[in-house]
C-alpha cells in the first residue's frame, strides 16, 4: 500500500508539472486539470507572487502559505518538504536572504526539472533543489533552522517516518513550519482506501490530536494547530467529484470536519 501510494503521488505531480508549462492561467476556461478549488485557491496574496514564474504558481498544490506564518529571518537555512514547481522555496529565499539558504526536496523528476527552470526564471542564487523523498531526507543531522511543506505531509503513507526525519535535520531549537490538512473527528474507512483522495491531501489527512502525538512522539514541543480554512458540505461536494463516493450524502456527514491548518511544533534547544 505504502508503495502504491507513492507511486501514484509521484505519477500524478508528474502530469501536474507537465500541465503546468502548457496553461497560462489557472482556473480559467480549458484549465480544468490546473491545481484550482477550494483547497488550492487564493492562498497567496498577488503581490507576493507577481514576480514569480506563472510555471511556479500553477504547478502548486498547496493548502495554505507556510512562508507568510513561519517567521523567517535572514541568515537561516530552510527545508520544504514536497518543493513542486518552487513557489515556496522563492518566497522564502526572499526571506532569508544572501546569506541564507532554501533547499527544496522534490522525489518527482519532472517537478524538479521545472522547478529549476523557474529558479533560473527568478534568477536566485540562494536555493538549491534535491531529488529525494520526505522519509528519507538527503541532508545531515542539525543542518537547517525551519522546516516548511504546503499539503505535502499527508501523501506521505509513513508519516511517523517524515516527522522524525523532519526532527533529525533539523537544529537544536529549530522549527516546523507546516501547512497541512486536519480531520476533526473519524472519517469513513472508504475515504482512506481512495486514491484519488489521497492525491488530494483528503484521505490521507490526519486527524488533529493523532496528528499532535506523532509530532510528540518524534521528539517535538510547543506543538500548536491553527485553523487556516474550514471545509463545509458545498467543498466537500467538490473533493469528492471524480472520487466515484456519493458525494451528496459523504458531504452532509464531512461538513465542517476537513479543515487547512498551520501546523508548528520545535525541536527542543537541548536535543
Amino acid at each position: 500500500m505504502d508503495e502504491q501510494i507513492k507511486e501514484i503521488v509521484k505519477e500524478k505531480y508528474g502530469q501536474l508539472a507537465k500541465i503546468a508549462t502548457s496553461v497560462s492561467s489557472c482556473c480559467g476556461p480549458g484549465t480544468s486539470s490546473c491545481s484550482c478549488g477550494p483547497i488550492t485557491a487564493n492562498l497567496y496574496e498577488p503581490a507576493q507572487i507577481a514576480s514569480l514564474p506563472t510555471e511556479a504558481v500553477l504547478a502548486s498544490l498547496g493548502c495554505g502559505n507556510p512562508t507568510a506564518l513561519a517567521q523567517l529571518l535572514p541568515g537561516e537555512i530552510v527545508l520544504d518538504l514536497g518543493s513542486g514547481g518552487g513557489i515556496d522555496v522563492f518566497l522564502s529565499a526572499r526571506e532569508v536572504g544572501c546569506m541564507g539558504k532554501v533547499y527544496g526536496l522534490d522525489m518527482t523528476d519532472e517537478m524538479l526539472a521545472l522547478a529549476r527552470e523557474n529558479q533560473k526564471k527568478v534568477g536566485v542564487e540562494n536555493v538549491e533543489f534535491l531529488k529525494g523523498d520526505i522519509e528519507n531526507i538527503p541532508l545531515p543531522d542539525n543542518s537547517v533552522d525551519v522546516i516548511i511543506s504546503n499539503c505535502v505531509i499527508n501523501l506521505a503513507a509513513d508519516k511517523d517516518r517524515v516527522l522524525k526525519e523532519a526532527f533529525r535535520v533539523l537544529k537544536p531549537g529549530g522549527r516546523l513550519a507546516v501547512s497541512d490538512i486536519v480531520v476533526r473527528g473519524a472519517l469513513p474507512p472508504e475515504l482512506g482506501r481512495n486514491m484519488e483522495l489521497w492525491i488530494g491531501c483528503v484521505a490521507g489527512a490526519l486527524e488533529q490530536e493523532e496528528y499532535q502525538a506523532k509530532l510528540a512522539a518524534a521528539g517535538f514541543v510547543e506543538i500548536a494547530i491553527e485553523p487556516t480554512r474550514v471545509y463545509r458540505a458545498e467543498d466537500i461536494i467538490t473533493f469528492l467529484a471524480s472520487s466515484g463516493l456519493d458525494a451528496a450524502s459523504a458531504a452532509a456527514q464531512l461538513d465542517g470536519k476537513f479543515l487547512s491548518a498551520f501546523v508548528r511544533a520545535k525541536k527542543p534547544s537541548g536535543s
